[in-house]
């Protein structure tokens, strides 16, 4: 009795078919279907530095619809190379029991036979998987881009974190108690201020010509701003003069430099 079982089972699995499976199973397309790959969307989430059940649920609810329809797409082209694989083993091993009347046909032949109908439509199976890995990165990507552009800090954090570090650029490593506090004022959380001050460092060091010139103006409103501390200070604690608002005129400059920065 001619069988393709037992070729089937002998055959080893591709390496690349199965890394293939891994990623598909990790992203919930392949695999039971119950969550539909929300645990994907949540990881996500949390790569692009939000949660799913806070202001992203919308986008979230948008990506596990996308990768719902992904993964209806692939099983249904998958079951139909699934079922031409099967239908053109078994014309083959139909052909095979015809000619064994008239010649004999041994099992080394079958074997090679179903080995090369496996060989041609395991590349097929390939080029699908291949595919949806490639579809589910974009889905992944998109989704992670918009997050971050949304991410983005507002003008005035970003100037409270510019101010720290240009003010102890000789040491632009706050503590842990710093971090807390910046990350008070900036209404974020400490783990994107520190990743805020490691991408800093980083961008400062590659190009500190360009960031020389933003580090003057953050110093000369540094200055600025101490002087006016000071000029109101000697104000309260003396009497009103006519020329009291002209003791220090170089401190007007000071609204120019803040809408500058």
């Amino acid at each position: 009795v001619l069988s393709i079982r037992g070729v089937q089972d002998e055959d080893p699995p591709d390496p690349q078919i199965m890394r293939l499976d891994n990623m598909l199973l990790a992203e919930g397309v392949s695999g039971p279907e119950k969550g539909g790959g929300s645990a994907a969307a949540a990881a996500a989430a949390a790569a692009a530095g939000g949660s799913p059940g806070s202001d992203g649920s919308i986008e979230h609810s948008d990506y596990r619809a996308k990768l719902a329809q992904i993964r209806q797409i692939y099983h249904s082209e998958l079951e139909k190379y699934e079922q031409a694989c099967s239908e053109f083993t078994n014309h083959v091993m139909n052909l095979l029991r015809e000619q064994s009347r008239t010649r004999p046909i041994s099992p080394k032949e079958i074997e090679r036979m179903v080995a090369i109908i496996h060989r041609k439509f395991s590349s097929i199976q390939m080029q699908l998987k291949q595919s949806t890995c490639e579809a589910v990165m974009i889905l992944r990507s998109r989704f992670l881009d918009a997050r971050r552009k949304r991410r983005n800090f507002n003008k005035q954090a970003t100037e409270v974190l510019n101010e720290y570090f240009y003010s102890h650029l000789s040491n632009p490593y706050p503590s842990e108690e710093a971090k807390e506090e910046l990350a008070k004022k900036c209404a974020i959380t400490v783990s994107q201020v520190s990743n805020w001050f490691g991408n800093k460092r980083i961008r400062y060091k590659k190009n500190i010509g360009k960031f020389q010139e933003e580090a003057n103006l953050y110093a000369v409103k540094t200055a600025v701003d101490a002087a006016s501390v000071s000029a109101q200070a000697s104000q309260a604690n003396s009497p009103a003069t006519p020329n009291s608002g002209t003791v220090f005129p170089y401190l007007k400059p000071q609204r120019a430099i803040n809408n500058m920065l």
